[in-house]
């Protein structure tokens, strides 16, 4: 087994303690508990991550933040005697076990109680009770409870449950009939009939089921009853009659599927994969587009500014920075450094050369990674316009400079009280660049909107690295609205008739609100961001597969490896798109409210990234989502490939020295 203490003890304090849990016996018992000895073998590894885990029979062990939060609430001490439905795992139990004086645990499913009681004899937790059985009638026998925890959602608070409550026991239970409109409820009992109900926040569970919860097929009943069917068409039936029939990307026909969407400021395009050529060329087809049809003239992507500055001199016909690496030289190359971006990148480099300079398309980068690209681009235009401010700025940014090659490491370092000077040094710095705004503008206004933006991404990419250490929401939230920032200030720039394409993930891009991100991580993305900011003037789609090839690593940093794309898993959007029989399809789903009610309810939708897991693909790259809120269309393509990397093979003669990618 390996060394998880690390993560156990961050865990502790990031995960529980960060976020106000306070407890002194909460945070002793899970500190006591190892929670890798309740998952499966293969997933020790993430047992200490900040999600729910699978464990078998569809079921779940909760996120350690839910199990802590719920335990505190019920107000566990050394002397209660505790009930626990939904024994699960049997991790709560065992934790509650190092609190309370006697635990009494009921689960349904007789294959998960078994591993469970073995489970927490093998640890020596000799006063937990376990049995298998309806956990809604409670445990009479048993009864009064000092607390009774309740890891599953009812539509209403089982009365037998209420019953079983000594005077001044207190109960915890998520209610809700839609898995994304749970609230966790706690109810504390004053009288024999009196009892004081508090509202604790929003959750999602699986359901309780059981003679006082939900019947055997509650997921689909409360599918029925959010989408009002009383028709017996399926899913993938409905999908088919409303999806549009698309051609092969290259088709032109293909790219007008995007023309009911031209008059919006902003349209977000998605991929669900880093490394798959179809999104890349659907993606490249509808941003032709927009540039050619509609006027768009800014294409934001999910890069790194410097990187894409280089892209953009290239396609914009301007001068090339002296000290400019070539671009996209880190992990992962592949994924902006393919032959589906090259020939994206030629045609708008061809488009724009007979254009007059301010109506030429951009190519810019929202992403803030490359810390030391950035004060490179930065120092190197302060240089040319004002030395002293470069010598200002170089004092500056020195204390980052140790970090500039490996950033991630930063937020260690950021522990010593000797380095939080940084950050309102970085703020300084573009604070005074933008100060002499009017005066830089007039000698080199383009090169001045880049170094500003450099200035920007410095200030934002070290508190990202310095908050990355110690996880949770933040340093995602604080990167995609470092994006949205960056794609306002494009906008602004470009003037008020400005419109631009974005591409990133699925999970950028994707209204996070309607997402576990959201509704259960606090994250929030580019995508939410615009529709709170431009409203019905930003369209997010969302692009799908079910199986294929796709380039991708097994770790960070790791080699490019093509990798087979399982089949999408049954209870996922993806499956009802494959069901539906098409091989490629654009699905609007804002065109007829009747069918999306039909789809509202959230199921599994799966992410893959630069890394792919098959192994572990349904933990790490499944998450639920309701599409339909989620996006305002979806394109899929049934079977996918991988992109192919740009290597010395695609070398080609006569191109300029200019060239971004230097091959």
């Amino acid at each position: 087994m390996q060394d998880l203490s690390h993560a156990h003890e961050r865990m502790i304090n990031v995960q529980i303690a960060g976020r106000g849990l306070s407890d002194s016996h909460v945070l002793q018992a899970m500190r006591e508990v190892p929670r890798e000895a309740f998952v499966n073998p293969e997933l020790e590894e993430f047992a200490y991550e900040d999600g729910p885990l699978p464990i078998g029979e569809g079921q779940t062990i909760s996120q350690p933040y839910i199990v802590a939060k719920m335990i505190e609430a019920a107000e566990v001490g050394p002397d209660d005697r505790v009930l626990e439905v939904g024994a699960g795992s049997g991790y709560a139990s065992a934790v509650l076990s190092r609190i309370a004086a006697k635990v009494y645990a009921i689960e349904r499913h007789a294959a998960l109680a078994e591993a469970a009681q073995q489970r927490v004899d093998r640890l020596g937790y000799d006063n937990i009770e376990l049995r298998v059985g309806d956990g809604t009638r409670g445990w009479p026998d048993a009864a009064p409870f000092d607390a009774i925890l309740v890891a599953a959602a009812s539509p209403d608070v089982p009365q037998a449950l209420k019953a079983q409550l000594a005077i001044g026991g207190r109960l915890v239970i998520p209610v809700g009939e839609q898995r994304w409109q749970q609230r966790l409820r706690k109810i504390t009992r004053k009288s024999e009939t009196e009892y004081e109900q508090e509202d604790l926040g929003a959750v999602a569970f699986v359901p309780l089921i059981g003679e006082q919860g939900w019947a055997e097929d509650a997921r689909r009943a409360a599918g029925n009853r959010l989408a009002g069917r009383a028709h017996a068409r399926t899913l993938p039936q409905v999908i088919s009659d409303a999806a549009e029939a698309l051609p092969a990307p290259e088709d032109v026909a293909f790219a007008r599927f995007v023309d009911r969407y031209a008059d919006r400021r902003v349209i977000l395009l998605g991929e669900a994969s880093h490394g798959t050529s179809e999104f890349y060329r659907a993606r490249a087809a509808f941003t032709r587009q927009l540039i050619v049809e509609h006027g768009f003239t800014i294409v934001a992507v999910e890069a790194d500014w410097p990187d894409a500055a280089a892209v953009d001199r290239y396609v914009r016909h301007r001068s090339v920075g002296t000290s400019m690496e070539p671009p996209f030289q880190r992990f992962p190359t592949w994924m902006w450094r393919n032959t589906d971006v090259a020939a994206f990148i030629d045609w708008l480099r061809a488009h724009n050369e007979a254009l007059e300079t301010e109506r030429r398309a951009g190519f810019y980068g929202l992403d803030l990674y490359n810390m030391r690209g950035s004060i490179a681009a930065v120092l190197e235009y302060l240089d040319k316009v004002d030395p002293d401010a470069a010598a200002v700025a170089r004092e500056r940014y020195g204390c980052l400079t140790p970090w500039q090659k490996e950033p991630s490491t930063y937020g260690r370092a950021a522990l010593t009280r000797g380095f939080r000077r940084c950050e309102q040094a970085v703020l300084e710095q573009c604070r005074a660049l933008l100060e002499k705004q009017l005066e830089y503008a007039r000698r080199d206004g383009d090169s001045f909107l880049d170094a500003v933006q450099n200035a920007r991404l410095i200030a934002s990419a070290e508190r990202y690295y310095r908050i990355m250490y110690y996880g949770g929401a933040q340093s995602w939230n604080l990167r995609d609205t470092h994006m949205f920032e960056t794609l306002q200030h494009l906008l602004e720039a470009g003037g008020a008739a400005s419109k631009a394409v974005v591409w990133a993930h699925n999970s950028h891009i994707g209204d996070a609100r309607h997402t576990e991100m959201g509704a259960l991580r606090e994250e929030l993305n580019i995508g939410q961001l615009c529709r709170e900011h431009f409203g019905t003037d930003a369209a997010l789609i969302g692009f799908g597969t079910h199986a294929g090839t796709v380039a991708a690593a097994s770790d960070w940093g790791g080699e490019l490896q093509i990798k087979q794309v399982l089949p999408s898993h049954p209870e996922s959007y993806e499956r009802l798109c494959h069901d539906a029989g098409m091989p490629r399809f654009g699905l609007d789903l804002g065109r007829d409210e009747a069918f999306r009610r039909q789809l509202l309810q959230p199921r599994l939708e799966r992410f893959i990234g630069v890394i792919y897991r098959p192994d572990t693909e349904l933990m790490s790259h499944y998450a639920e989502a309701s599409l339909p809120r989620q996006f305002d269309a979806f394109v899929w393509f049934d079977e996918t490939t991988a992109v192919t990397p740009l290597g010395p093979e695609h070398a080609r003669d006569g191109v300029p020295d200019t060239y971004p990618f230097g091959l």
